[in-house]
């Protein structure tokens, strides 16, 4: 079983995987009460993680993100460490100021996002993941306080490596980076029901030209395509693991008619609604 802290007053749940316990370390693909979200450090060999079913190399000394609404499953789960909490523990939204842009983790400019670590920066990691093995052990009032400043620590250090990977990759800076973490941030939470450029454009009090311009400046796809294929992404999903109808799905993400939505699969996944499930059987 994994470690977990548990607030019965809050809800608040934190919990890390490590060693023996590590095959129940999974995501199920569809939002639920009772999901969260996931920092995974794999201190051993590189192995495999099929995340919403493509598979990716997960490089060994390096960290992965994942947020709560994504499935993913690991060839090797017992080798890794993984910090997981949910909202109520920690909201990574509310608290993104406080820790100096956590959400670039989690809506940054690349998806999935392999963060790879320094012996340093893997030194630093192992003191945090001792640290909360030990304050798990400490029951008193102050015990959920010192995990939310551990887990905030191991935010703001993989933050810290992660931005500065990305701005050496060159084209980026500060500024362009958290236009497009906004812009992300923002469409996790509307993509259901805003479909336009616009809608986010305004949020970002920016023209849609504008941030056309700069995801072209940076070789990133055009809004348009980046809010299509998060739908199209939801799609998927719904069909994979939530035993929803397509009429169900596709009012579910904000289509007017069944018909609208069927048009909108076809042309962007390019197969049918009916061939893409009878693909999965």
């Amino acid at each position: 079983m994994p470690h977990i802290f548990r607030n019965k007053n809050t809800n608040g749940l934190f919990l890390i995987h490590k060693g023996g316990d590590g095959h129940a370390l999974k995501g199920e693909g569809i939002l639920k009460d009772d999901t969260i979200n996931s920092i995974v450090y794999n201190g051993g060999k590189s192995q495999t993680v099929i995340i919403d079913e493509v598979p990716y190399a997960f490089p060994s000394k390096s960290v992965l993100p994942l947020m709560v609404n994504q499935h993913f499953v690991f060839e090797s789960p017992e080798t890794l460490t993984a910090w997981q909490f949910n909202r109520e523990f920690y909201c990574i939204v509310d608290h993104d100021k406080e820790v100096g842009c956590v959400g670039f983790l989690f809506y940054g400019i690349r998806h999935p996002l392999f963060i790879n670590l320094t012996d340093e920066e893997v030194a630093d990691i192992e003191i945090i993941e001792k640290m909360c093995f030990s304050d798990l052990q400490v029951i008193d009032s102050m015990q959920g306080e010192m995990l939310r400043t551990l887990l905030k620590r191991l935010i703001i250090g993989i933050t810290r490596v992660a931005r500065r990977q990305t701005l050496n990759e060159g084209h980026l800076d500060d500024e362009k980076l958290d236009v497009v973490r906004m812009f992300n941030l923002t469409l996790e939470g509307h993509f259901k029901t805003e479909h336009s450029v616009s809608f986010y454009a305004k949020v970002l009090n920016r023209s849609p030209k504008t941030l056309s311009n700069l995801f072209a400046a940076l070789n990133y796809p055009p809004p348009s395509k980046v809010i299509q294929n998060r739908i199209l992404l939801e799609a998927k999903r719904y069909f994979n693991y939530s035993g929803k109808t397509a009429k169900e799905i596709g009012y579910a993400l904000g289509f007017t008619s069944p018909a609208h939505f069927s048009r909108f699969f076809k042309q962007h996944s390019g197969k049918s609604i009916s061939t893409f499930k009878g693909g999965r059987l």
